[in-house]
């Protein structure tokens, strides 16, 4: 099924816009608070990786509980304005996004605490290869935080589709690796452990990357009303 995508015309930009007061401003600024951190983490891990630095991957790890408190705040900021507000649609569908867009974005954030944490056991050894597919991968993924968090703030739905496409590339950067490092551990056990962290790391990032494209999805239900999570005209290359 091919899905309409929105025409963002300024009527329709304004119309969303003027939602975006009080309670509602409060949720949509707690939202994006969370998106920069869990962007910023997830660069840190994956600058970590490539550096070899304990520093940033310890900040992604200390960084991660900031995440934490927003997620708990968003979950009471959501039952706060529904047990005092009688919304129209376009609020329920915030109430209803919002908290998995905090869950998705919390999840993110755990995955970068992971990804940093085997960057520091990775570190006690000599690298086993030229890091190029990882670092890839990450980059995918930063650009689809990015992409879905800038589609949110501007109320261009129609960006999402592309977003999530991205999520296929993730998948088979990700299949790639795992061929490779199987590779390396039948030609030399002595890279076994080494091979597996790494494998470890990709998916983490491939994770991130499904919680990515999970907020793209929320964002386009969010401003246009239309659930394509289950759409396969969204996800096609």
């Amino acid at each position: 099924m091919n899905a309409p995508i929105l025409e963002a015309t300024e009527e329709k930009l304004e119309r969303v816009r003027s939602y975006f007061r009080g309670d509602l401003l409060v949720l949509r600024e707690t939202l994006l608070k969370m998106a920069s951190l869990a962007h910023t983490n997830l660069q840190l891990a994956l600058e970590s990786l490539v550096e070899r630095s304990a520093e940033k991957a310890n900040k992604a790890i200390q960084d991660d509980k900031e995440i934490d408190r927003l997620e708990v705040e968003v979950d009471e900021l959501v039952a706060g304005f529904m047990a005092t507000q009688a919304p129209v649609a376009l609020a329920c569908r915030l109430m209803l996004a919002a908290s998995k867009l905090s869950s998705d974005l919390e999840r993110i954030g755990d995955q970068a605490v992971s990804i940093a944490r085997r960057s520091l056991i990775l570190m006690d050894e000599p690298p086993l290869k030229p890091l190029l597919d990882i670092p890839r991968m990450g980059a995918d993924v930063l650009a689809m935080i990015r992409g879905a968090t800038d589609a949110f703030v501007e109320i261009t739905p129609e960006k999402c589709a592309d977003i999530i496409k991205m999520d296929v590339r993730v998948d088979d950067i990700n299949r790639q690796l795992e061929r490779e490092l199987t590779c390396f551990m039948v030609e030399s056990p002595k890279t076994i452990t080494r091979a597996l962290n790494l494998m470890l790391v990709a998916r983490f990032f491939e994770r991130a990357a499904d919680h990515a494209k999970n907020i793209a999805e929320q964002v386009y239900y969010l401003y246009t009303g239309q659930d394509i999570r289950h759409e396969s005209e969204f996800s096609k290359v």
